[in-house]
């Protein structure tokens, strides 16, 4: 008998990885609630449309046919993101509905007041961002039922990303409440940035958790959003900041809409690579017990004083206070990561998955903020009259830009691994941190709008 007849004859499903898989098309792994979610999605979208097709410009018409399937391809390609955006949905229509036109209704609904008006959901982020990062901590250190934990941690992750773009949604909505020429996507100031960076990078964390089935990382990982929390409260009670504003006449403009979630799209994804760089480094010295060699905990250290050394001064009685609980809880982190560092790397995965985390989440974030960085430009044609002027926060966008080309250059052709990558990626977040919030502090600029 010809061999390759006999190959030929045996069905497909017992050859391993055979044409069954080999063939099988993009639409015919869709399940039935795949298609249900995109049938929902285009019907709200053409309703949208139809509805305010006619206070949009040409360009918002696109951004809103665009976004139709691009949110499809989004929820079939992570399944998670199908139940979180609809459950955004249905709790920001329940808020729109609930205000009947009338702003003054946030104080009287109790679900407005308690819940879903913007201010609330966003305090409620804050908090749950709060106790997913102490849950993911006690989950490295429980010894009995860390997974459980660490599973609470991660649905509590969940649940902040809902109630952080249940809050940005009602926000947009409330703007055009107060007035036309008022309302705007609320991606204009630091106030709505930090909440976009706080979803943003919890959102990419959670999709590698589950990629890698490991949930040791989030204590890592919200360290950095539970620090832009801290900030975004302090922000709010000492500039009122949650109070919606008019736009400057520089930013009315459709390409905001695009060019700043990309951004941090780039800001979120550098800050979690920096973060599992950090842990990448306390797992390769866990057995260290020279203080001096263990500088990747006193950077974090400094790291997280940051914010009460730079912002410790305040016009209002009892900032000070605030800053003074930072400073001890930061300090308890970094005694909690020295005597547990053993624990703590016996839960982190191995070095493989760590250094391949850090390269994805860079190479992810070297690619939005390139995007990001074209779409400045030429935003800022429109509005300046030139696509680049040096101003300082342009040029620190081009080092942060120059700093990742050269992390992922060396990468890619060298090969780079191990130590240096960690402590590169780590240095990164400095750079990254100064352009988001350095300009903004310490130089001005046509960007002086965002000052603090």
């Amino acid at each position: 008998m010809n061999p390759a007849s006999t190959a030929n004859s045996l069905p497909a499903q017992h050859t391993p990885g055979g044409s069954e898989m080999l063939n099988e098309g993009y639409f015919s792994k869709r399940k039935p609630l795949d298609w249900l979610f995109a049938v929902i999605t285009l019907c709200g979208g053409l309703y949208a449309f139809f509805q305010y097709h006619a206070w949009m410009d040409v360009y918002e018409k696109g951004i809103l046919l665009g976004a139709i399937p691009s949110v499809v391809a989004l929820g079939w390609f992570w399944r998670p993101l199908q139940m979180l955006m609809l459950a955004v949905t249905a709790l920001s229509l329940t808020a729109i509905v609930s205000y009947q036109g009338n702003l003054e209704r946030a104080e009287t609904v109790f679900w407005l007041k308690y819940f879903l008006s913007s201010q609330s959901a966003i305090l409620w982020m804050s908090m749950i961002f709060f106790v997913s990062t102490l849950f993911y901590w006690v989950g490295v250190f429980a010894k009995g039922r860390a997974d459980g934990i660490e599973l609470v941690a991660s649905r509590l992750v969940w649940v902040a990303i809902v109630a952080a773009l249940t809050g940005t949604m009602v926000r947009w909505y409330e703007s055009y409440l107060l007035g036309a020429d008022i309302g705007h996507i609320p991606v204009s100031n630091l106030y709505e940035v930090f909440v976009m960076f706080c979803w943003m990078t919890a959102a990419f964390y959670l999709y590698f958790e589950a990629q890698y089935k490991t949930r040791a990382l989030g204590a890592f990982v919200m360290l950095v959003v539970s620090a832009a929390v801290g900030f975004l409260l302090w922000y709010t009670l000492v500039r009122q900041a949650h109070e919606i504003q008019p736009l400057v006449p520089a930013l009315k403009s459709w390409w905001m809409k695009l060019h700043v979630p990309a951004n941090f799209i780039g800001y979120g994804t550098f800050a979690l690579a920096a973060m599992v760089a950090f842990a990448y480094l306390i797992k390769q010295q866990a057995t260290e017990s020279r203080w001096y060699k263990l500088a990747p905990l006193w950077l974090l250290g400094v790291v997280l004083c940051f914010e009460p050394i730079v912002f410790r001064k305040s016009a209002l009685n009892g900032m000070s206070d605030y800053w003074a609980v930072y400073f001890g809880i930061s300090a308890l982190i970094i005694a909690s990561i020295l005597f547990g560092r053993r624990r703590i790397a016996d839960r982190l995965p191995s070095f493989e998955i760590l250094d391949d985390v850090m390269y994805k989440s860079i190479a992810v974030g070297f690619a939005f903020f390139t995007i990001a960085t074209v779409l400045g430009a030429l935003w800022a044609a429109e509005a300046w009259g030139g696509y680049w002027s040096w101003d300082p926060k342009e040029t620190w966008a081009l080092i942060v830009w120059l700093n990742y080309a050269a992390w992922l250059h060396m990468r890619l052709m060298k090969g780079l691994r191990g130590t240096v990558a960690a402590w590169w990626a780590l240095a990164g977040l400095a750079v990254t941190t100064f352009a988001f919030i350095g300009v903004n502090m310490f130089l001005s600029g046509l960007h002086s709008y965002g000052t603090l």
